[in-house]
């Protein structure tokens, strides 16, 4: 069992709020109100601009060039997140500009906020546990829609379903679980597990709240 199937068993009902959140069930039935999946969307917008800031930190944070190339990958495939943010929420007439004057809720901002500070009071190690439940879990959750839904074609959220299930982002989640089972094995003591797990745990409990604020966004 790695470090990332450790960190799920220990906090398995933080996890399992996240994974199976109501959000992620009507995403998948396509019930999903197109007002909860737009509040979504440009909120998720802005919290990946301050988790690219969370990847260049990590970037800052390392010692060896294999961990630099890993924050590297990691903030490139956030822009590459935002950029299908962008083509979705121009469906709705919404520019860049006006996705990025958006405020940010609440949710984001303790989400996004708690990551930083992991990483800027923490080690590496502590800000790659606290990033692993979005870059790692975002790709369980399409993989899983996708396996359960099939054909995805007259699917409504197909191009966001697709996007996680699909090869390229399943390939950086893979990356991601990999480099954070080499960070373990270099510095995780079994005292330290226990902290480790509190952080993957309120990571994964702020997940399932930036979901409940898509589905209250739509009220």
């Amino acid at each position: 069992m790695d470090i990332f199937e450790r960190l799920k068993a220990a906090t398995e009902p933080q996890w399992s709020s996240y994974v199976d959140h109501d959000f992620v069930r009507q995403m998948g039935e396509g019930t999903l109100s197109e007002d909860a999946f737009r509040t979504y969307l440009v909120q998720d917008y802005l919290f990946l601009i301050q988790f690219a800031r969370a990847w260049a930190l990590a970037a800052y944070k390392s010692r060896l060039a294999t961990d630099i190339r890993a924050a590297q990958a990691g903030l490139a495939a956030i822009l590459d997140e935002t950029e299908l943010h962008l083509r979705l929420c121009a469906r709705w007439g919404l520019s860049q500009a006006d996705v990025e004057a958006a405020p940010e809720h609440q949710a984001t901002v303790a989400y996004t906020r708690y990551v930083l500070d992991c990483g800027a009071a923490g080690d590496l190690l502590e800000l790659h546990v606290a990033l692993a439940p979005c870059v790692i879990g975002y790709a369980e959750i399409g993989r899983t829609l996708a396996a359960h839904i099939g054909d995805l074609s007259d699917h409504p959220y197909r191009e966001w379903i697709g996007e996680y299930a699909g090869e390229g982002y399943q390939s950086v989640a893979s990356a991601a679980r990999k480099h954070l089972d080499e960070l373990a094995a270099r510095s995780m003591t079994e005292q330290r597990f226990v902290e480790l797990a509190a952080i993957f745990g309120q990571a994964s409990r702020l997940e399932a709240d930036f979901w409940q604020m898509g589905l209250d966004g739509a009220v």
